[in-house]
């Protein structure tokens, strides 16, 4: 069971706003690059997020370029899940690789700073505050394991291959 605050974000959260382009030369400082996380979205976002809080936004979050770093800088600032209406194809691949749950719901009930509840296997989502419960697309089972073992790498470490 995972619980945090939600941090609300709108539709069209790009890469670029994740991780602004003029902090591409800290890519090789990760703890660094992780201190301006979702900056241009959200200026003060790095010094109020709590470990174990979530993302929470519209659709279309991750569009834009690949940028692999995108979701591991926001999983380094403490966010433990991201919930949002839809997500680029390439960032949802990029989140799981890094152990970063990525579920697709309906946001619009969930307010900025909802303390909510999420249960990864049961594919559900409580908001604590408003007394409200979602569901997600369940996760399948071999995605479970590698978010279970914090990511794909760590994940074929430990198993060397996929038990299907």
């Amino acid at each position: 069971m995972l619980t945090g605050r939600a941090f609300k974000f709108g539709d069209n959260i790009s890469t670029d706003q994740i991780i602004p382009g003029r902090f591409a030369h800290l890519r090789s400082n990760l703890p660094e690059l992780a201190k301006h996380a979702m900056e241009d979205a959200a200026p003060t976002f790095v010094a109020r997020v709590k470990p174990g809080d979530f993302i929470v936004a519209g659709s279309n979050f991750g569009l834009g370029s690949s940028r692999e770093h995108a979701p591991l800088v926001i999983k380094m600032a403490g966010v433990k899940a991201i919930l949002a209406r839809s997500v680029a194809r390439i960032f949802f691949r990029n989140a799981i690789n890094v152990g970063l749950p990525v579920l697709l719901c309906h946001t619009d009930n969930i307010n900025d700073g909802d303390e909510l509840e999420v249960d990864l296997k049961a594919g559900t989502i409580r908001d604590i505050t408003s007394g409200s419960q979602l569901t997600f697309s369940k996760i399948p089972e071999i995605m479970l394991h590698i978010l279970d073992e914090g990511g794909l790498l760590p994940y074929l470490e430990k198993y060397g291959d996929f038990k299907l």
